[in-house]
């Protein structure tokens, strides 16, 4: 069955979050490089992302404190400047070949207004605070198969991260293509390729390849 749509995650895949961890380091008050080997640790571990603030803040309230740097004017949400240079590239490039393009990952519901400002043609933008859904809940992957109305063997799910990404678009019966760059990607599968993949890419100039490999 040929692949008709493809489908991205966002952080690692599409956007470069170094600057975005960096922000709540200086926030924080705590040395980027602390910061960074105290996100990867949890990585490694299996953990949530969101584990890293009690560990280097006890006690802290999160939520409490994403609404403070908000109102103190600091970013809340990606901005078109972190994207990875080859991702906008890549987008329009899939749909002048004629697939349908989406992007759905875990995300604030404010990441969609920069993902819909973009000067590409998606049929698909969603984030999971929007749909009350989040990797990798296999009900993330069976919504994405019903707003795009494709039998799932017909998309292509692009992610960094084996755990919510490949693993479970696999399971739901998508096409998982893992992409190696970000914490994630390396520390969960390193230079391997992770089993469940129908394809790895080392950058998003590959995707159109690694698609007419999988057709």
């Amino acid at each position: 069955m040929s692949i008709k749509a493809v489908v991205f995650d966002v952080g690692e895949t599409l956007v470069d979050e170094t600057e975005s961890w960096g922000d709540w380091a200086d926030w924080l008050g705590v040395p980027r490089l602390t910061f960074f080997a105290t996100l990867g640790s949890v990585i490694a571990r299996g953990g949530d992302h969101r584990e890293v603030f009690p560990i280097l803040r006890p006690g802290i309230d999160l939520a409490a404190e994403s609404r403070a740097r908000q109102a103190a004017g600091r970013r809340a949400a990606v901005t078109i400047d972190d994207f990875y240079p080859d991702a906008l590239v890549c987008l329009r490039a899939l749909v002048e070949a004629g697939f349908v393009v989406g992007i759905a990952g875990n995300q604030p519901s404010e990441t969609e207004s920069v993902l819909a400002s973009l000067d590409v043609p998606l049929a698909l933008v969603a984030s999971s605070e929007r749909w009350g859904i989040h990797k990798p809940d296999p009900a993330f992957f069976a919504k994405i198969v019903t707003e795009l109305g494709f039998e799932p063997a017909e998309i292509a799910y692009v992610g960094d991260r084996v755990d919510n990404d490949v693993k479970p678009a696999a399971r739901a019966g998508l096409r998982a293509i893992f992409i190696r760059r970000g914490p994630w990607a390396f520390i969960q599968a390193g230079r391997d390729d992770p089993p469940a993949a129908d394809s790895s890419i080392d950058s998003l100039d590959e995707l159109p390849a690694a698609l007419a490999n999988l057709s």
